[in-house]
C-alpha cells in the first residue's frame, strides 16, 4: 500500500454502504455534508447511492491518507456508534467514559450527541490517536 496507512475498510464501508441511501458509508469516509443530504434525499433518490458503490475505493483511499492512525480503531468505533451510539460505547471505547456514561443516562444526549458524532467521529478518533501517540 506504499506505506499509507489503512485506517478505514473497504468491507465495513460496503456493509454500511448497504445502508447507504441514510448516508452512513458517507459519514464514515469523512464527508458528513454529503452524509447528511444522502440521509434526507434517500441517497439522492437512490442514484447516488448506486453510484457510490463504485465511488468507494476512492473514497477509503482518501480517508486513509487524511486521518491518523494508531490506538483507536475507525471500524470498531463506526460499528459502536452505528449500532449502539445512543449507549454511548463508541465514546468508552475512546477513552471518554464521562460522555460515554452521560449518552447511555441520556440515550445520547436525546440523539443529538450521536448526530453530532455522525459529524466528527473521524476526527475524534484521528485526535484521540495523536494524543496516544505523541501525548
Amino acid at each position: 500500500m506504499n506505506g499509507q496507512p489503512d485506517t478505514h475498510s473497504k468491507v465495513i464501508g460496503y456493509l454500511l454502504w448497504i445502508f447507504g441511501f441514510l448516508g452512513s458509508h458517507r459519514f464514515y469516509y469523512g464527508k458528513p455534508i454529503t452524509g447528511t443530504i444522502w440521509f434526507f434525499t434517500l441517497g439522492l433518490f437512490f442514484i447516488g447511492w448506486i453510484i457510490d458503490l463504485f465511488l468507494i475505493p476512492s473514497m477509503d483511499r482518501q480517508a486513509d491518507r487524511r486521518f491518523q492512525e494508531g490506538e483507536v480503531s475507525y471500524n470498531i468505533s463506526w460499528i459502536l456508534l452505528t449500532f449502539l451510539g445512543v449507549f454511548g460505547i463508541h465514546r468508552m471505547y475512546m477513552g471518554k467514559w464521562i460522555t460515554g456514561l452521560i449518552y447511555l443516562l441520556t440515550g445520547g444526549l436525546f440523539f443529538i450527541g450521536v448526530l453530532y458524532d455522525f459529524w466528527t467521529l473521524n476526527n475524534q478518533v484521528s485526535e484521540r490517536n495523536h494524543e496516544v501517540r505523541f501525548g
